[in-house]
C-alpha cells in the first residue's frame, strides 16, 4: 500500500524595502489609519490556500511596525538587488515550503481569490514550475504608462517576454489587447534556488 501524498505547503511571501527611489519608506506610509503593508498583510489573511504568509524585509523599522501588528518576519539582507533574491533567502527559513508565492507589498487592495487560484494552479499541475496572474488591459490610454508591466503571451497563454513598454509596437488603426501582470507571481519551492543563482540580464539600450 502506497502513503498518501504529502500535502503541499504554500509559502506567501511579502517583499517590503524602505529604500524605494521612487518612494521611500512606502511600505509604512498611512492609509486610513494604518501601514500600507498592514493593509496587503490583511488582506492576505483572507486567503484560503496559503499554508503561512511572511513579511521578508532588510530594513528594523519595517519589521518592528510589521510584529507591531502580529506578522511573521523575515529579516534578510540588506544587499539583494531584487526582491526575488530577498524571497530566496527567507525560503531558506521554511523547508517544508513545496510552493511559494510572491506578494507585492504595495497592493492593499490584493484580491485574495487571485492568490488562491494562483495557489491551485501551482498544486493542480505538478509539472507546472512557475505562473503569474495577468488580464486584459482594456483602457488603452493605459499602455504607454511604465508603472504598468505588459507581457507578451503565446497560444498556450504562456508568457514569453515582459516589458514596460509597449509591446510590440501598435501601429495606427490597431486594437491592442496586452495583458498586464500585477506582481503576483508563484513557483514551486525546487526552482527558487536555479532562479535566484542567475546573474541580472543586461538593460536594452
Amino acid at each position: 500500500m502506497n502513503p498518501p501524498a504529502a500535502q503541499p505547503h504554500i509559502l506567501g511571501v511579502i517583499p517590503a524595502r524602505w529604500a524605494s527611489s521612487r518612494f521611500p519608506g512606502k511600505p509604512l506610509h498611512p492609509l486610513l489609519g494604518k501601514p500600507l503593508l498592514q493593509h496587503v498583510f490583511e488582506r492576505v489573511q483572507l486567503c484560503q490556500n496559503l499554508s503561512s504568509t511572511v513579511i521578508a524585509t532588510d530594513d528594523q523599522r519595517i519589521a518592528d511596525i510589521a510584529q507591531s501588528f502580529g506578522a511573521p518576519v523575515s529579516l534578510t539582507s540588506p544587499h539583494h538587488p531584487t526582491g526575488t533574491d530577498r524571497i530566496a533567502e527567507t525560503a531558506n527559513f521554511f523547508p517544508q515550503a513545496t510552493h511559494i508565492i510572491n506578494i507585492q507589498g504595495d497592493e492593499p487592495l490584493i484580491e485574495p481569490a487571485r492568490i488562491d487560484q494562483l495557489a491551485r494552479d501551482l498544486t493542480a499541475d505538478p509539472t507546472l514550475e512557475m505562473v503569474t496572474a495577468a488580464a486584459p488591459l482594456t483602457d488603452s490610454s493605459q499602455l504607454p504608462d511604465p508603472n504598468i508591466v505588459k507581457v507578451v503571451l503565446n497560444e498556450a497563454h504562456e508568457a514569453l517576454y515582459f516589458s514596460r513598454s509597449p509591446i510590440p509596437h501598435f501601429r495606427s488603426g490597431d486594437q491592442p489587447t496586452p495583458h498586464p501582470p500585477n506582481g503576483l507571481y508563484g513557483n514551486r519551492a525546487d526552482i527558487r534556488q536555479p532562479i535566484n543563482n542567475r546573474p541580472p540580464p543586461p538593460h536594452a539600450v
